[in-house]
């Protein structure tokens, strides 16, 4: 089983509860602009090479995070298209 899959797994009661505001809040979930900035430092230094042993877990450990939060914002998403008002 992949890691993707036993994410979704693990998540599915969370988004079975999902409500039109919920699911709003999930897929409009955003790092603020410092938390970016720190983030992308990160990353920079990682694909530099400078990076110290205690920011790489770090890194890793956000990069496991952004995996986690982008999983739920693609349920909260396909949530958001199925129960949408119909127009017309």
């Amino acid at each position: 089983m992949s890691t993707t899959d036993y994410l979704n797994r693990i998540l599915e009661p969370i988004t079975d509860a999902f409500t039109e505001q919920s699911a709003r809040m999930f897929a409009d979930l955003r790092a603020d602009d410092e938390l970016q900035a720190y983030v992308n430092d990160l990353g920079r230094k990682a694909n530099d090479g400078t990076i110290t042993p205690d920011e790489d877990a770090e890194y890793k450990s956000i990069v496991d995070a952004a995996d986690l939060i982008s999983i739920l914002q693609l349920k909260a998403r396909r949530y958001l298209r199925q129960h949408a008002p119909e127009h017309g």
